[in-house]
């Protein structure tokens, strides 16, 4: 009776962790769009100045015009600048929560991108270690560095494609992991052999 229980309670928690995946998805799409419209308000803006700025240059255009002309268009550039940055902070905003979100669902794994493919195919735990050292020198002397898992995905290479694959790293602990992305959030970038990843 206790693993139905357990089975359902597990279910239940997983649907809402997709409902608000699926609201954090649609708020996302809200504020591309919302941007969409104040960035085609801004080209009009653009043009509707530049048609000015034609007319000014022409020499039967009253002056007193052309300054009211001017200052109106200033006013709306400014009024439009205020929305773009607070969309801006609203899209940043929805990218971490979808980013806390999703590591949440990978509770211990770490997905790496950017290291190039090469011989060392066999030895991606030591690969792992060597970033970490690389960057963190600070986190690896303090903490123990316990890779449970380590691999490239997907399994097979495609030689069509021309990015390397990604490496999964799963951590023992949470905890570790966290402590790991937070270090490299504050960071900003990470690098292996002076490359960027």
């Amino acid at each position: 009776m206790e693993d139905i229980e357990f089975r359902t309670t597990l279910l239940r928690s997983l649907k809402n962790c997709l409902e608000a995946a699926d609201k954090l998805n649609e708020i996302y799409k809200k504020t591309n769009e919302t941007l969409d419209l104040i960035l085609g308000n801004q080209l009009e803006i653009k043009h509707t100045r530049t048609e000015i700025t034609n007319i000014i240059q022409t020499p039967d255009s009253r002056p007193e015009e052309r300054k009211n002309q001017v200052n109106d268009l200033k006013c709306e550039e400014a009024k439009n600048t205020q929305p773009e940055k607070q969309n801006e902070k609203r899209i940043q905003k929805c990218e971490d929560s979808v980013r806390s979100l999703w590591d949440s669902f990978k509770r211990t794994n770490i997905r790496i991108i950017g290291v190039p493919e090469d011989e060392r195919e066999q030895d991606i735990e030591n690969l792992f270690e060597e970033i970490m050292t690389e960057n963190f020198p600070h986190l690896v002397k303090e903490m123990d560095l316990q890779v449970q898992e380590a691999r490239r995905t997907p399994n097979k290479r495609n030689p069509k494609r021309t990015t390397p694959r990604h490496i999964i790293i799963k951590m023992p602990r949470a905890k570790d992991k966290e402590r790991i992305l937070k270090t490299a959030r504050e960071r900003n970038s990470v690098t292996y052999k002076g490359i960027p990843i």
